[in-house]
């Protein structure tokens, strides 16, 4: 949550900063602003622009002012303390007026430190914790006459919580200060000595393939002659590993649609064919999971595998529930990641905790993690993003391969997640003989299939558009589902609330009558998703349940069933699939009709309100 970018160098750092702020928008849309330097025209003031709003808002803020800068910081903003206004967004100001600081993350302590700043006579215009960091970074930098790198170092010690900083100090202006803990912070390392730094590679990309991933607890000082240096906060200074981005710009661009969100979700043929390359031969049964091969001891003997993820990505761990313990028996259990420390869990060292999360930055997923490996089990980590704190802290892992996914509603990354789990399962059930040889094939050649099944069924697109106007004008709405279908219901839920800001809920199909049949109406929308032989007969009595009160049924159904389309108001067909491999059709539709929905209601679907990607704060 929030993006960050900076530059220091020889070129003009404003039109960096817009540019790279445009591009890191959908991770906060507050508020943005901007701080900039330039020591070279004999400037001695930092200037600061910052507005409410998105960077559009800024921008015109901006024009005609001055903007002349060789270094420069820039935020935009998804408010933790304080209301989203320009007061209270970033870049924040010293008490002296020598520093400027963008921040993402959460001071915990801020309140005690701020009293104590107080005090000392600091005086604060924001509610802010980031602007008590920078107070308290100026009190020692005076109290303890010492560089502005050794202020961050001693200030970031009595500090509580997580934060990605950068610093620019107008009486060291040939360098930019940057920390982190908890929050993505990358260094882009251009030509002719210039640096980029930013909460993620997106803004970087454009400039330069070559970047080093800051770990927790370290301080970087990048100078204006080419230098820099990483060190820890206790002084020690760090080797720092250069990595080659593979990223391309095109993928961070919307390529011709009119959103992120329906690009992605018209991109899943691609991506999951993507997820599974080089990692399965159908033809000759292979699965090869890198990490899990390296250990493959440990999960074939486990007493069980913890899921640990929220929102989206918890939603995919239900579904790898179903398949570790359908086709491999291995005993399974789905947490939510914000709150399974809090709960003093029972972790043995022959568990594997599996983290799942787009982002690889997870804030209360990488808790979760800790606390894990402080127990002695083995952690397996399900991320999108080459180089994120989750891929570096676990033992193993796999990348989805899904490339940048800019919307902040998952559609892209679901899918992968599910490949990814699937193979897992399949890969662990076929060394344990837990599924026969002729049903293993049948689910690896089918699972090859899956890529031209969801180009297929992107072709019904004019149908679930004219479901959408039917439906849009809800103000509630209930998803069906039955086995492995339960948790797509739940995610069909959470896309129609995250950017319709209709009140959507999700529950398995026999649980309606415990409870939310009592909401049923003419005005009610059902979607049921209705694919799974297992189930079937069960869900048509649940469906016949609904309209005998007058719901109105929107069915998700395998092409031909012509009993459950004659029941129901309004079926979208799916290609016919293997039943553990279903959810990975049965959401599309439910993906595009969120989308629909919301963009008939003049909803913004990439940056639903409230809502921002990568949610870097418990």
């Amino acid at each position: 949550m929030c993006g960050i970018v900076a530059y220091i160098g020889e070129r003009q750092a404003f039109p960096i900063l817009i540019k790279g702020l445009q591009r890191l928008e959908y991770r906060g849309y507050d508020s943005a602003g901007v701080a900039l330097f330039n020591p070279a025209e004999g400037e001695t003031e930092i200037k600061v622009y910052k507005r409410q709003g998105k960077v559009k808002e800024l921008l015109d803020f901006s024009t005609g002012k001055s903007t002349q800068a060789n270094i420069g910081i820039g935020h935009t903003r998804w408010a933790t303390h304080g209301a989203p206004n320009h007061i209270n967004a970033h870049p924040h100001i010293s008490g002296n007026k020598q520093l400027a600081i963008i921040h993402n993350g959460i001071i915990e302590n801020y309140d005690s430190l701020r009293m104590a700043l107080e005090k000392e006579g600091h005086e604060f215009e924001s509610e802010t914790d980031t602007e008590v960091l920078i107070h308290l970074i100026e009190e020692i930098q005076k109290k303890e006459a010492v560089s502005i790198e050794d202020a961050v170092r001693m200030s970031l010690s009595r500090v509580i919580g997580a934060y990605a900083i950068v610093i620019i100090d107008k009486t060291a202006p040939d360098r930019i200060i940057a920390a982190r803990k908890g929050s993505p912070m990358v260094l882009g390392l251009g030509e002719s000595g210039e640096f980029f730094i930013a909460s993620d590679a997106s803004p970087i990309v454009e400039y330069t393939k070559n970047v080093v991933y800051l770990n927790d607890e370290e301080i970087l000082i990048a100078r204006d002659n080419g230098e820099f240096v990483i060190k820890t906060i206790g002084n020690e200074v760090q080797t720092p590993f250069i990595q080659y981005l593979e990223m391309e710009i095109d993928t961070i661009e919307k390529g011709g649609f009119d959103h992120y969100m329906l690009k992605e979700i018209y991109q899943q043929p691609k991506t999951i064919a993507d997820a599974m390359r080089g990692r399965i031969n159908a033809k000759q049964g292979i699965i090869t999971l890198g990490g899990i091969n390296e250990f493959e001891n440990r999960f074939l003997n486990a007493d069980r595998i913890i899921i640990a993820a929220c929102g989206t990505s918890w939603i995919a761990g239900l579904i790898g529930e179903h398949l570790f313990e359908d086709l491999a028996r291995i005993p399974t259990e789905v947490e939510y990641a914000s709150e399974f420390r809090y709960r003093n869990p029972i972790i043995k060292n022959n568990d594997i905790v599996l983290a799942i999360s787009q982002s690889g930055e997870t804030a209360d997923t990488i808790a979760a993690l800790e606390l894990a490996r402080d127990r002695d089990a083995l952690l397996y980590g399900i991320c999108n993003v080459v180089g994120s704190s989750i891929a570096r802290m676990t033992d193993a892992g796999s990348y989805i391969h899904a490339g940048p996914e800019i919307g902040v509603a998952s559609t892209k990354a679901f899918t992968g997640q599910l490949v990814l789990l699937t193979l897992m399962a399949l890969q662990l059930a076929r060394k344990k003989g837990t599924i026969s040889s002729s049903y293993f094939f049948q689910l690896l050649n089918e699972l090859e299939n899956i890529p031209s099944k969801v180009e297929s069924l992107l072709q019904n697109d004019a149908k679930i558009k004219y479901v959408a106007q039917e439906i849009k004008d809800a103000n509630n709405a209930l998803y069906l589902g039955r086995g492995y279908n339960f948790p797509v219901a739940l995610e069909g839920a959470l896309k129609l609330k995250e950017i319709s800001y209709i009140h959507a809920e999700g529950y398995p199909a026999a649980e309606m009558k415990h409870g939310p049949i009592a909401l049923i109406d003419e005005n009610m929308p059902v979607i049921v998703v209705a694919s799974n032989d297992s189930t079937r007969e069960k869900v048509i009595s649940n469906i016949q349940e609904v309209k005998a009160r007058k719901g109105k049924v929107i069915a998700i159904i395998k092409e031909g069933d012509q009993a459950i389309e004659k029941l129901v108001d309004y079926a979208i067909e799916i290609p016919d699939t293997e039943e553990p491999l279903s959810p990975l059709l049965s959401v599309i539709p439910l993906q595009l009709l969120a989308y629909h929905i919301a963009i008939l209601r003049n909803c913004n679907v990439d940056q639903p309100r409230n809502l921002a990607k990568s949610v870097t704060v418990e």
